[in-house]
């Protein structure tokens, strides 16, 4: 996935993997990709919609924020 993201091409990485066929690759790549969506929703606040997420609460500690902006 490192290399596929950071823009190596799909035929090369099969190469390098030793894949007879481009649908192994690319298999990799999309379970890699769910997994890491899966987790992303993992973290979404219980009853929430994907995508719409709650202000964190230390964004509403303005004393936390001034002290972070000082350092």
């Amino acid at each position: 996935m490192h290399l596929l993201e950071a823009g190596v091409e799909v035929n090369v990485i099969r190469g390098w993997l030793g894949h007879a066929d481009l649908t192994t690759t690319n298999r990799y790549a999309e379970i890699n990709t769910r997994a890491k969506l899966a987790a992303l929703r993992a973290t979404d606040p219980p009853g929430s919609s994907a995508g719409a997420r709650a202000t964190p609460i230390w964004r509403t500690d303005q004393t936390l924020l001034d002290w972070l902006a000082s350092l």
